[in-house]
């Protein structure tokens, strides 16, 4: 139980020391290096790109939770190249992945099993585990397989596009800003603060809040459903991600397009996928009925 208590508040710093850090910075900075501009611009990047990785790299081009014209998959697709998490192909092969491992050995970033098995017991493992979820396992050797998981992604014409233009999305996400800054400072001061904090500092928010869906709710949370995993949501997680940090709720249905299936877990990418629908832009949205909601439910 101490352990356990342990890892929780290890789990919750991990989480807001960061954003802490963050919100420090912005209170000496503010009136000479930050203001309202630039807040509304950070704001507004990290909304896109993160709702970019959401509602398009995830729940629209890897899970297929709901359906939209071509033009809207390749603007999702390329609002989420912006993040910079790499290719939306690759991106959605990695998690498909994920998904069918999740929590084994051949899980790309489980914080319970790496390629050699077991992370073992005691705080020391936990927090090489939890590492590897979060940012380790990208660091090193690359997923291999991924082909099968990723063919129908590269028959559409939409998303093989948006794919091949992953680069030049990068740089215009962080190019953006900058020029919007400049042009409402008319300096280039403004041209480098915009790319400072709708640029650099958006990526690394975004970076942390989604690889935190990968350590943070597999480690911390409540199980209400059951899986084949260790999945968790977390509140925390699932209002910074977007609604993404319902992550029980996503590995008990993973094709719902919905992941805060409660009135109180806000989930701000469903939102935006209701908007679609409501604008004749979305259609086909998927979400389990209650009485497969009742039936997955964990006894107590």
């Amino acid at each position: 139980m101490l352990l356990r208590r342990r890892l929780a508040a290890i789990n919750l710093a991990v989480v807001l020391l960061p954003f802490a850090g963050l919100a420090g910075a912005i209170a000496l900075l503010w009136g000479d290096a930050f203001g309202w501009m630039y807040v509304w611009i950070l704001l507004g990047m990290v909304a896109l790109t993160s709702l970019g990785i959401t509602v398009g790299f995830h729940r629209l081009c890897t899970h297929k939770s709901f359906r939209t014209p071509p033009l809207i998959r390749y603007l999702l697709a390329a609002a989420g190249s912006m993040a910079a998490q790499g290719p939306v192909i690759r991106w959605c092969a990695e998690h498909r992945k994920h998904h069918q491992h999740s929590d084994t050995e051949h899980d790309p970033h489980s914080p319970h099993m790496g390629r050699r098995g077991s992370w073992g017991q005691g705080l020391a493992s936990t927090l090489r585990g939890a590492f590897h979820a979060h940012l380790g396992w990208l660091l090193g050797p690359a997923s291999k397989g991924l082909g099968k998981y990723s063919r129908d992604l590269k028959r559409d014409r939409a998303i093989a596009l948006a794919d091949r233009q992953f680069i030049p999305w990068v740089i215009f996400g962080l190019a953006f800003p900058a020029a919007l800054a400049g042009l409402l400072s008319m300096s280039w001061t403004g041209v480098m603060l915009g790319f400072l904090w709708g640029g650099l500092v958006r990526v690394l928010l975004v970076h942390h809040i989604t690889w935190s869906v990968n350590s943070i709710c597999h480690l911390w949370g409540t199980r209400p459903f059951e899986s084949r995993d260790q999945s968790r949501n977390n509140a925390i997680v699932g209002i910074l991600a977007m609604g993404e940090g319902w992550h029980n709720n996503h590995h008990a249905f993973p094709t719902s397009a919905r992941h805060g299936l409660r009135w109180w877990e806000l989930d701000a990418s469903y939102w935006l996928i209701r908007s679609l629908k409501a604008v004749g832009l979305a259609s086909d949205i998927r979400k389990p009925d209650p009485l497969r909601i009742a039936a997955k439910k964990r006894s107590r």
